[in-house]
């Protein structure tokens, strides 16, 4: 990526979240929006994990990834804090990576 496109996204990234308030001034949005906005930010999250975790390219796969992200959900589960579950999902990535997985 060359510099020039780098600036040009970061401006556009400010003036996305600029536009809100510019937009809104000092009114405030409906509880109902402020509600769905939260459940947005979750899916976006858990779509974006689905697709680092099962996309090669153009085709779906289950590797070393998968397993990680399934010991992360285990530990989440358990009530581990959130340092541990992601040093357990990339340690238990990182081990069937090594043991060919």
């Amino acid at each position: 990526m060359t510099w020039p496109a780098l600036v040009i996204l970061a401006l556009g990234t400010y003036a996305m979240k600029a536009a809100g308030p510019v937009v809104l001034g000092s009114r405030t949005l409906p509880d109902r929006i402020v509600a769905l906005f939260g459940l947005l930010a979750v899916t976006l999250l858990a779509a974006l994990v689905a697709v680092s975790t099962f996309a090669d390219g153009g085709s779906l796969t289950l590797d070393a990834r998968a397993v990680g992200v399934a010991a992360a959900a285990v530990a989440i589960r358990l009530g581990a804090p959130f340092v541990a579950v992601v040093v357990l999902a990339a340690a238990t990535a990182a081990a069937v990576r090594a043991l060919g997985g």
